[in-house]
Formats: structure tokens, sequence, C-alpha cells
């Protein structure tokens, strides 16, 4: 990282500022013109920078969950709650994945990179290999959200942009044939800041494994592993602090300084009211529910110890470690330890008076509207000196998401076997869980059932869910998103003492309280809804774009 940021700091503003970034996401233009000069190995090493800028966005990883069973974004400005709700629409689609400005640059960049007459050749490869990896990204991101996208080159006029869509497959045949003549010419060896091999074969990996390509999504998969630079860090709460931004489990992530270039107020969003946060973005009940008790079962198996009052207790120990829930204890932004009660209306302050308990969903805005908030990324809270303003990294690909995705994979293909169940073990141990009940998941579609509630967990608040609910079906054939995003959206209610010992049961919960007193929000979700609506400035700006995608 320390190399990418010498190349920010020397020349990102001169080299993105005069790339094509924005050209085909703003109105028209008659011409389109570049003036940056291209004469150097270092020109095009900084305007590889103004490509990785934006490349992705901590922040939208962050709230992705929201548009999910697991997450809710209770502030409809940011866009992320329509998606959640279905109440999106082509003229008001809510938070937006569309764009090509990063595109932009990268096609300027493969282009212009030709101009350079003494540039060494291995590193020319290198910096082409690297800005087709994120051109690739950027494709799959929106063929996977929108169905199908047009694929453009670098137009010398404004009108040479607005292309016709091409089809998902037409656009996945593109992202693929990036990836693989990237590949050979990327650096295998882990360079914190850049996307190396490791990252171009993450890529690959979770697009096929999203459109079940079995076969390929487990190849790509295996390709990592025989890297064997990656492991699993392990203490699994560390791996999302700035402590953690270093491990070896880490295959790509976005990277912010807190003085250069720092991550914005997504750290705030996701703390507290009662701390100065927004709690724009909060886990579920839904999330909670999908944990297994710490034996192993599930909380509706016979014998689990589950006790509906106290659904805390006893719990897969990454359900502590990924949720602030009632009645844990949390370090504000001070370094002081206090415990959270979003249950009470009134809470008793230091002095021994009641007073208004700020972080009771009904207090304020800013109060977490399902009585939760997110571990993950925030804690402890005071390992950030500003938390609007901070260095932490959201997590993009990591070794966790190969193993799984290689037991899921090799599952659909062949069914159990021991190197599936040493995968999937890998990743619960590190946790703390108990190895997977061989003789109970014996079969491929209890095994599946296994591996779905193991992905779910693992990477709740990572912003995978959305694709995860979207691409698997129920035993009625239908997306599960049909099931799970279709319905009221509840938030527990009961009390919390304060004076309890055990963080897991110092909230009692009232399974039976009214519907009423529960719902944060009624959810819909057409099967239409598999793709986002097409903004409709984007097909007023482009005449030749074509339909919007069916529903809509």
């Amino acid at each position: 990282m320390n190399n990418l940021y010498k190349y920010l700091l020397a020349g990102l503003l001169t080299a993105g500022s005069v790339s094509c970034s924005g050209f085909l996401d703003t109105a028209p233009r008659s011409q389109l013109s570049q003036k940056t000069t291209w004469k150097t190995a270092e020109d095009a090493e900084k305007f590889l920078v103004g490509c990785y800028d934006g490349w992705e966005s901590g922040s939208t990883i962050l709230y992705m969950d929201c548009l999910s069973d697991f997450g809710f974004s209770f502030h409809a400005h940011e866009g992320f709650r329509a998606i959640g709700n279905g109440t999106m629409s082509p003229s008001s689609p809510g938070a937006s994945f569309y764009g090509y400005a990063t595109i932009g640059r990268c096609n300027l960049l493969l282009k212009q990179i030709e101009q350079i007459p003494s540039i060494p050749e291995a590193q020319k490869k290198r910096i082409i290999a690297e800005a087709k990896v994120i051109r690739a990204y950027q494709y799959f991101t929106m063929n996977f959200l929108y169905g199908g996208v047009p694929i453009i080159e670098l137009p010398e006029l404004a009108d040479e942009a607005r292309l016709p869509r091409k089809s998902e497959a037409e656009v996945r045949a593109y992202i693929a044939k990036d990836l693989d003549e990237a590949l050979p010419d990327l650096q295998a060896s882990v360079v914190r800041g850049r996307l190396g091999k490791g990252a171009a074969l993450a890529i690959r990996m979770r697009e096929a494994l999203y459109y079940g390509d079995w076969e390929i999504a487990k190849n790509k998969a295996k390709e990592i592993i025989d890297l064997g630079i990656y492991s699993l860090e392990s203490d699994y709460q560390e791996l999302f602090t700035v402590k953690g931004q270093s491990s070896t489990e880490i295959i790509a992530a976005v990277q912010y300084l807190e003085t250069i270039k720092p991550l914005y107020t997504a750290i705030g969003s996701m703390l507290n009211n009662a701390v100065g946060g927004w709690s724009s973005m909060v886990p579920t009940a839904n999330l909670v529910n999908t944990y297994e008790m710490k034996n192993g079962l599930t909380i509706d198996e016979t014998g689990s110890g589950y006790d509906a009052t106290h659904p805390f207790k006893d719990r897969d120990p990454r359900l502590g470690m990924t949720i602030c829930y009632p009645g844990a204890n949390y370090l504000n932004p001070k370094g002081k330890q206090l415990i959270y009660n979003s249950l009470d209306q009134t809470i008793t302050d230091e002095k021994g008076q009641q007073k208004k308990n700020e972080d009771y969903p009904e207090s304020a805005n800013n109060s977490s509207k399902t009585g939760l908030t997110w571990n993950k990324y925030t804690y402890p809270a005071n390992q950030y000196a500003d938390m609007w303003s901070t260095n932490a990294c959201p997590i993009v690909f990591r070794y966790a998401e190969v193993l799984l995705t290689y037991a899921e994979a090799e599952n659909e293909l062949h069914g159990p076997s021991a190197d599936v169940y040493a995968k999937i073990n890998l990743v619960r141990q590190r946790a703390g869980m108990p190895k997977v009940d061989e003789a109970k998941y014996a079969t491929k579609d209890k095994l599946r059932e296994l591996i779905h509630r193991e992905r779910a967990v693992e990477f709740a608040g990572e912003g995978l869910r959305r694709a995860d609910i979207l691409r698997w079906k129920g035993a009625d054939g239908k997306m599960l998103a049909e099931t799970v995003l279709n319905g009221p959206l509840e938030r527990m209610v009961g009390t919390v003492n304060a004076q309890g010992t055990n963080p897991q049961t110092r909230a009692t919960i009232d399974p039976s309280a009214s519907p009423q007193a529960k719902l944060v929000e009624n959810r819909t979700f057409r099967p239409h809804f598999r793709y986002l609506p097409i903004p409709q400035s984007v097909i007023d700006r482009n005449p030749n774009f074509g339909k919007n995608n069916p529903g809509y």
C-alpha cells in the first residue's frame, strides 16, 4: 500500500482528474478530450492509481446487507432502504450501482499506455493487467445487479458512447476474457492496495459462483488455495479492525488512510445514537436467528438449548463478534465500556436518575430501528481517532470465501466428501464452532443447508447476502429472497437488566410481544426484483440503450 499511496499523493489529482471520470454518467457532451501527457512509466503508474480510486466503495460494502434480510437502512435519502423494502423504481432507483467512470479511466489507460516509448515491458504488462481486473470487476458488479449493460471502449465523441446494452451472457464473456488475459501478468505475492493474481481469481470465482458455474467456481477457488499465500486469521473479530488490516486472510480490501484518503462517515453511520452515531445501517433479528447455538444445533432443533427469552445466550461466537445486541458490553469512541440497551425507553444514569434512552428505537431518527448495531468494523470504536473520518478498510475478498466457495461448488457437483467437510471445518473451528456433524449432513441437500447457513453468518455485514438470496432457491424453486424479503421486518421487544453480570442474559425478550410493537417496516420482493431497475436518467441519455428490465 505504501507505494500505491506515494503514487496517489504524487499524481492522483493530476492523472485522475483529467481522465474520463464521469463522461458516461453526466449529460452528453459533443466532444471528449483529455490533456494528460503520457511520457514516462511514472505517468502510467499515477494514472493507474486514478483507476483504483473508486474501484469499489467501502461505504457501499457496509451498506449492501441493507438490501437483504440481514440489514436495514432507516435514512431514505441514502438510497438503500428503497431497494431493501422493494419500493425502488426507474425514476427513484435508490442507491445506484450503474456507472462508467472507473471503466472510462481504465479504457483511457489501456489506450494511452501504448504511447509511452520507454516503459519496461514487464511493468507495462502488469499495469495493463491491473486495469483489466478493475474494469472486469466494474462490469461484474453491474452485470449481476442489472442484467446486461453496454460494453463501451474509449469513444472520441459522446454519441459513440450511446450503445445498446449487451446480454448478460455477452458481458460475462467479456469479463472472463479480461480476467484470463490479465492473470499471467499479475503479481502473485500479496501487495496491499493492488489487485494481484489472488484478486483476479477471486472475481472469476465469485462471478462463476453467482451464476451457478460450479466447475469454474471450484477450479478458481482451488487455484487461489494453490497459490499458498493466504490463510485464515486466527482471531475472527480482529480481522475487521485496524490491527487486522495486514492479515494473510485478506485477498483484496478497499484502502483508506486517515490523513490522505479517509473513509468518511461510514463508521459513524454504523455506531449507535448514544455515542453520536447515526444507526444508518443496522443488523436485523433475521440475522440473529440464523446463527447456530454454540453446540452446532440450530435454534429450532430439539435439544439445542435455545431460550427465546434470552436469545443471545450460548450462540455461535460470531454472533457477538458481529452484532452489538441488547445487554452486550461495548466500548464507546473514548474507550469507556458501556452496556448497550435498545429495549427500555428510559435508563438509569451514573447518578441514579432516570433519563431518556437515546438508543431506544423510537427515541430519535438516529436510534437503531431494529435495536441492534454492528460490531464488525466498529469494535472497539476507540481504534479510530474520528469515527467520521477513519482508516477502516472494508474487505472485498478474503480466504474464508474461497474455502466456502470450494465447499459449495464441490457439494453441488459431487455431494459431500471429506474434502468438503474439511474446508467447512476450517472456517467453523476458527470461530470456535464444532466440526460438521457428518452423520446429520450426509446428503447433498442437507449439506447445502449447512453451507448456506455457514456462508450467511460468516460474511454477515460484508455485503454478500443480497446476491446469495437472489441465487439460492428454496424447496419451492423460488429465489430465497421471495421468502425472506416478503413480509414484516421485526425487532425484539423486552428489557435490559443493567445489573446483570452476564452480557448474554442481561436482555430479557418478550416473544409474545404484539406485531405492532415489533414492526420495523413491511417489505416486498417480487420476482422481477432479481434485477434492479435501470435508472431512467441512463435510458434518457442513451436512446439506443433499449428497454428497462422487465417489470419496471
